[in-house]
């Protein structure tokens, strides 16, 4: 599965109603567009010395999605269909979507605008 931010975000401040859907696998797959807007977050975050290790613990279990030619492929297609439908979603999240469907792995998110992204299964807690 891959970590959308607000999933990294729910993991990190303790939300236990996602642990029902990460448990399925025993490592996640973070995208560093997702890691970087999380990173930004922390920039201005009261608690940021301690969500900064918890990070890191993440990091660590997890795999790091980065962008690539193909990648770059999937990302033109996506914000191409989502052009067309009318149903435009944040630029950082055309990337994410560009990666769960490049690597055929679920999206665990609450963000709905992902379920208008043809070939996404977006899993929410």
């Amino acid at each position: 599965m891959i970590l959308d931010t607000n999933a990294i975000s729910a993991i990190l401040d303790g939300d236990t109603a996602i642990e029902s859907i990460l448990s399925v696998a025993d490592r996640h797959h973070i995208p560093v567009i997702a890691l970087g807007e999380y990173r930004f977050g922390l920039l201005s975050s009261r608690r940021r010395k301690a969500l900064e290790g918890l990070l890191a613990t993440l990091e660590v279990e997890s795999f790091l999605l980065v962008a690539d030619a193909a990648t770059a492929r999937s990302y033109a297609e996506v914000r191409q269909e989502l052009k067309v439908s009318g149903k435009p979603i944040p630029e950082n999240d055309v990337w994410i979507a560009a990666l769960a469907r490049q690597h055929k792995l679920a999206l665990v998110s609450r963000d709905t605008h992902f379920d208008d992204v043809p070939g996404i299964r977006r899993r929410s807690w």
